[in-house]
Order: C-alpha cells, then sequence, then structure tokens
C-alpha cells in the first residue's frame, strides 16, 4: 500500500480503476481511522473527567481540539511576584530532594531559563520530571513567581514548535482539572498519530482549492501554521454541512411529489391582486409573489424561505401562495408559534379579503370545542379552504382533505418532527409546498448555512406610507423623565404607546424591570390618568385575547407588555415604544420590538434604556436596515451563538469561524453544489471516504414521511 507522505491516497486513486479505487479507499480507511479512534488515557479520575467534558475522548479528539489563540509568553526577567504568568523556557539542570513530611513525594527543583535571564522553577509531586525533562529540553510552563524568585510551577508541557520565533504560546481551550498547557503537553505526545489522518477530500479538489492533506493541516495547525491547518479543517466542516443540505434538497426534489397549481382555476389569486386587496403590492412583494407562483406550478415540493424586512407585507406574499391552492379547490394552512401571532395572522388574513368568500378559520389550543369540532369537520370535508393555527394543526385528530400549501411563520421556533408532522397532513403520497417565513433576516453566511436546503427570497422594500422611526439610546432619571414626557405629548395627541420589560414580575436573582410592576408604577405615576393595559406570557389566552383587542381598538392608550408583542402586533396608531434593560436583548429582538410603531401616519420614536456604550444599542440607533443589522450581529455575536437559530440543525463549528471564513463557505458551496450535480449518492470510489465523513458528521439523508 502507498504510505502517508503528507499526499491523500487518491491523489493515486483517481487514476485506478473503480474496483481498484474501491480496496484502496478501504486499506486507507480501516487500520488508519483506528490509531485515531484509540481510547485517550489520561492519569486520575479528575483529569479524565475534565477531558471527558471538554470532549476529549480519544486521540482524534485531542488533535481535533486545536488552540483558541497563540498568546504572548512572559520573559524570565520581566516576571513580577506573585503573578500568574505563562513562560517559555528551557531546562539548564533538574534534580529532586526529599520531602520530611509523611506521605509527601520529593519535589522537583529545575533551573530554568531563556535569553532574558534564569530562575528556580519547583514542581511538586511529579519526581518522575527528573527523567522526563533532562538539561536542553524546551518547556512552556504555567504557574506564580514566589517572594524569593522561585517559580511554582502549576501546569507545564514539553514544547518544540508549540513556541513561536516571538515569544508566542499556542493557548487551548481547558477546564478545571486540564489546563491549556497539560492539552499542550498531551497534543504534543501524541501528535505523531496525526499521520493516521483520513483523508476525505478527493486529490482534485485539494488541488483545485490548494488545500494541504489533512494530516499536514492537524500538524500544522498545533505548530507554526495554525491559520493555515485550521482554514484545511474548516474546509471540511463547511463542505460536509452543504452537502447535506444539497443532498436532503436533491432528496426531496427527486423523491418526492406535491400537486402542482399553475395559473388557472377561477382567476382567484390575479383577482384578488387586481381588484380585491386593499393596496397596491410593492415590487419586491409581486416579485416575492411571481416566484412562489412559479414555484407551486411545478411537481416539485416548494421549500422556499421569504425574509422580510419588519413591516414589509410578508403576510400577503403568503396570502397569494394560499389562495393559489383554494383557486385549485385545495388547502392551506399557516401554522404561527404562539396564540397571539395566529390570532393577529387570522384578523390580517381578514382585512386583506375584502368581501371575497373564501372559507377561513382558526384554529388554537384556546379554541372552544365546539368550534373546534367544526373546524375539524369541515378540513376534512374539505369545505374550509384556509385555516390558520398554532401547533394545534399538527396534533393527530386534525385531518385535511386536500393540503396543498402549508405556511410555516417564525419557523425556526418550530422543531424538525412538527414541520414534518405538517407535510404529513397532504393527501396519500405527496408533500405540501412550503413556505417557511421569517421576520428576522438572516445574513448570507447564516443563510447558506442554516436555509442551504431552501430557496431564499427577500424582501426589503416597506409599503408606501411607512414612518422613519428615531431610535436614542438613554439612561439616567433625567432622560426617564424626557422620555416619559415624550409620551405624553403623543397620548395627548391622540396617538399610544408601547413599554416593553424583560420580566413578567420581580426577581431576586436578575435586577430589570418587570411588567407587572412597571404596569402598576405607571398606572399611578408617569402615566396618571391615561388607560394603560398589561400583556405577558403568563396570563391565559382570553386575558392576553382581551388586553390586545383593548390596546388595536384605542381602548388603551398604553400597553405594558414582555416580547410577546416582538412580531405578528400591528397597531398604526402606536407612535411610540420604551423598551427597559434594552441591553438585555440581542440586536434582531430588538429590531423587531421597534418595529411595532412606524406603521400608520405619524413619525415614531423608539426610546431603548440601557448604556449607552453598548455596541448593540449604538447600531440600532445608526441603522434602520434589518439586513445590515444581521450582519452587525453577526459580527459581534459570532456564528456559534447564531447557527442555533434552525432548530434541525446547523451545529456551532469546531473549526469554522464566522463570519472571518464566508469566501471558505462561499467555496465549499461551489464544491458541494459540484458534487451533488455529478454524483448525489457519492457513489464513485474516489468520493467513498467523503461519503464517511458525511455520515459520521450528519447521518444519513433524512427520509421525508410522506405516506405511502
Amino acid at each position: 500500500m502507498i504510505q502517508h507522505a503528507g499526499v491523500a491516497p487518491y491523489a493515486f486513486a483517481e487514476r485506478l480503476t473503480p474496483s481498484g479505487a474501491e480496496l484502496l479507499a478501504a486499506s486507507w480507511r480501516s487500520p488508519r481511522a483506528t490509531v485515531l479512534a484509540a481510547a485517550l488515557e489520561l492519569p486520575g479520575e479528575k483529569t479524565r473527567d475534565a477531558a471527558d467534558s471538554l470532549g476529549l475522548r480519544t486521540v482524534g479528539d485531542l488533535l481535533e481540539h486545536l488552540p483558541r489563540d497563540r498568546r504572548e509568553a512572559k520573559s524570565v526577567a520581566g516576571l513580577a511576584a506573585g503573578e500568574q504568568a505563562t513562560v517559555a523556557v528551557e531546562v539548564r539542570s533538574i534534580g529532586s530532594r526529599p520531602v520530611r513530611r509523611r506521605g509527601m513525594r520529593p519535589i522537583v527543583e529545575a533551573v530554568v531559563a531563556d535569553e532574558t535571564g534564569s530562575m528556580s522553577a519547583t514542581f511538586f509531586n511529579q519526581p518522575w520530571l527528573v527523567s522526563r525533562y533532562p538539561a536542553g529540553t524546551r518547556l512552556v510552563l504555567h504557574g506564580v513567581l514566589d517572594a524569593r524568585r522561585r517559580f511554582r510551577v502549576g501546569s507545564h508541557a514539553p514544547t518544540r514548535d508549540g513556541v513561536g520565533g516571538s515569544g508566542e504560546v499556542a493557548h487551548y481551550p481547558a477546564t478545571e482539572g486540564l489546563s491549556s498547557t497539560q492539552i499542550l503537553a498531551l497534543v504534543r505526545e501524541r501528535l505523531p498519530a496525526a499521520r493516521s489522518a483520513v483523508e476525505p477530500l478527493p486529490g482534485r479538489l485539494r488541488a483545485r482549492h490548494r488545500l494541504p492533506d489533512r494530516a499536514a493541516a492537524l500538524i500544522a495547525a498545533h505548530g507554526g501554521d495554525f491559520e493555515g491547518g485550521r482554514r484545511r479543517l474548516a474546509f471540511d466542516e463547511l463542505l460536509l454541512a452543504q452537502l447535506d443540505l444539497l443532498r436532503r434538497r436533491a432528496h426531496r426534489r427527486g423523491q418526492v411529489r406535491a400537486a402542482p397549481l399553475g395559473a388557472g382555476g377561477d382567476g382567484l389569486v390575479e383577482r384578488w391582486l387586481s381588484g380585491v386587496l386593499p393596496f397596491t403590492p410593492t415590487g419586491d412583494q409581486r416579485r416575492a409573489i411571481d416566484e412562489i407562483l412559479a414555484d407551486l406550478a411545478v411537481e416539485h415540493p416548494m421549500q422556499r424561505l421569504l425574509m422580510g424586512e419588519v413591516g414589509s407585507g410578508k403576510t400577503v406574499v403568503a396570502l397569494a401562495a394560499m389562495l393559489r391552492a383554494v383557486e385549485h379547490g385545495r388547502q392551506a394552512a399557516l401554522m404561527a408559534p404562539t396564540e397571539t401571532l395566529a390570532e393577529q395572522h387570522f384578523a390580517t388574513l381578514q382585512t386583506l379579503m375584502p368581501g371575497e368568500a373564501v372559507p377561513a378559520a382558526l384554529l388554537t389550543g384556546s379554541t372552544p370545542s365546539g368550534r373546534r369540532a367544526d373546524v375539524l369537520g369541515k378540513l376534512a370535508s374539505g369545505q374550509l379552504g384556509l385555516v390558520v393555527g398554532t401547533h394545534a394543526l399538527i396534533e393527530d385528530d386534525v385531518r385535511f382533505a386536500a393540503l396543498a400549501v402549508a405556511v410555516v411563520d417564525e419557523q425556526h421556533r418550530f422543531g424538525v418532527r412538527q414541520r414534518v408532522a405538517l407535510d404529513a397532513k397532504a393527501p396519500r403520497g405527496l408533500a405540501p409546498h412550503v413556505l417557511h417565513m421569517t421576520a428576522t433576516p438572516i445574513p448570507r453566511t447564516l443563510a447558506l448555512l442554516g436555509y442551504g436546503d431552501l430557496d431564499v427570497t427577500e424582501l426589503r422594500e416597506l409599503p408606501r406610507g411607512r414612518q422613519p422611526i428615531d431610535t436614542h439610546v438613554a439612561s439616567g432619571e433625567r432622560e426617564r423623565e424626557r422620555a416619559y414626557e415624550r409620551i405624553r405629548e403623543e397620548l395627548r395627541a391622540g396617538r399610544q404607546a408601547f413599554v416593553v420589560c424583560p420580566l413578567v414580575s420581580e426577581s431576586e436573582a436578575l435586577q430589570a424591570r418587570a411588567a407587572t410592576v412597571e404596569h402598576e408604577r405607571l398606572t399611578s405615576g408617569e402615566l396618571a390618568g391615561f388607560r394603560v393595559a398589561l400583556l405577558h406570557g403568563q396570563m391565559r389566552p382570553a386575558e392576553k385575547a382581551a388586553a390586545m383587542r383593548a390596546f388595536a381598538d384605542g381602548e388603551a392608550d398604553v400597553l405594558v407588555a414582555t416580547t410577546v408583542i416582538e412580531v405578528g402586533i400591528d397597531v398604526p396608531n402606536a407612535s411610540v415604544v420604551l423598551v427597559e434593560d434594552a441591553d438585555r436583548y440581542g440586536i434582531s429582538q430588538l429590531h423587531q420590538i421597534r418595529g411595532r410603531v412606524g406603521r400608520g401616519a405619524h413619525r415614531s420614536v423608539c426610546l431603548l434604556f440601557g448604556p449607552k456604550e453598548s455596541e448593540r444599542l449604538r447600531a440600532l440607533a445608526d441603522n434602520a436596515d434589518g439586513f445590515r443589522l444581521a450582519e452587525i450581529d453577526l459580527r459581534l455575536r459570532g456564528e456559534g451563538e447564531l447557527t442555533g437559530t434552525r432548530q434541525s440543525g446547523s451545529a456551532a463549528f469546531r473549526h469554522a469561524r464566522l463570519p472571518d471564513d464566508a469566501e471558505l463557505l462561499e467555496r465549499a458551496r461551489a464544491s458541494a453544489r459540484d458534487l451533488v450535480e455529478h454524483d448525489p449518492a457519492l457513489a464513485l470510489p474516489e468520493h467513498a471516504l467523503l461519503a464517511d465523513a458525511l455520515r459520521a458528521a450528519h447521518g444519513e439523508v433524512e427520509r421525508i414521511a410522506i405516506p405511502a
């Protein structure tokens, strides 16, 4: 067999016959993978538990555990007494001396030095270090210098290339019981095993992108070329993620059929757009509708993500898709994550179809039993064309006669199983066309990661008449007095206001304003004489509906609420929103809250109470574009925290760093697209190890649950 010498086997395998390449792949795969799969043997239960908490169970896990960064080591001459520090030194002499205390092992003492000077280093309870660290050994030590200029060593590691010429030391993510320097020592001891790393990428692909082989990348990442090695490993992660998404998309397109809904029928959609809809759609809305109607006209089930700026009119676009289903004598459903949002959607749909006789109903967990039975009966018989609801739509006793279009709003709040359950409501052997909607703009990098299997449509254009929102960051009592004076001015002019708090009730653990307390305080304080309503998630559904109805109908001047008003609340007369403890929210959430105002004829204001030095709050004050804010949010928070927005699982990466690796992601996307186009099953011999890696990382391609 060809031995590893910095060249992957497929540089040769691609010239072999299929059977020859398969044999080479199998011979490469087994013994070498076993080396990295070996258990990581560590001394002591505490150390083993610490390693386990970091996910370090095998030699491969350890070598995949890359340094977080490279830190400047202190010089011996630059150490101060009492200072914790890391130093890179060479052993000049070493020995041990006994300890009089019974049960104590000899203490090891060494003279260590760098180019600036020398000092004594003391190691406790490790007498074997005398033979392990002979004179001339280079070490990285972490510890404390005492008053006598003796360095009391807490952790240590031998190193050759872990310290660069500038005195940099590789720093590893660590935990109590397993320090960075201990991990460095483990890595140095087992780094030769990296030469057994299986190379998953075909030689042609690596050559095209000028990538080192995986073994060389692992060695480099722990040594002198950290960034070069990391980027190769990051490319693997991103490629596998994109392959998984694109293969799922190809599977759905190739194996699953939907009812084609082309133009025709009774012309309901065009009649609605040209004469029934109370306003003219924006250019963005019309373009989005055209894209979606084109998707509906074919047998491939639509899988499209509609991202809309706050107030951009996503519901209008969704209704066009739903009416196309009704036009063909079929059914459409809109599923929202909360009852409040479902109720708001239902009310909006009714206002968008004035006088149009399209049977529609609302189904939530609070629907009375008699009404629920009536809705279920009409859905099962096909008498009901449109239904809006919550999770109640996917309960077992809900049966559709001919579900053809499903709209999932704020779809990141639903899990995979819930979305699959909605798929299964379609007629036997078919899947519904699905339109996913989100009011949170997603940067392109995250859209490729979390939604790479979907077509994406963006709504950026706001309907005519939408007013700009002046946003201010405020703090201190003087600015609070001015803020409430501004609110009173708006209320006296006949307009309304929101006051948003992070908590429902007071908490000893969290120092933040609570909606229930603020409601009482404002009713008798700054807003005495005005009608102040309360809304939060712990209220009974009927109470929430009553509070929302009172505010929407103008029977309440102010609504004190938690983030239940984040999406779906449309009260054009509201012109001011005040957010307490605004630094507790993310950028996108604050942008959604801000979007509750500015919907009418009056210029609006958003007041964010929080630290003025906050980058997030300043970003909101300076930017009104949700897509721009999403990019800022990604930069400030990083991919790890944001990729969890899709429950179907774009897991945070070990090596890829986003948005810094956006260009690498684009290259991985292009390579994945090429692979899926030419070998969707990764069945060619040169793709055997890539298929192994894909299964290990993401499992088999998800099978869509369609009843036979």
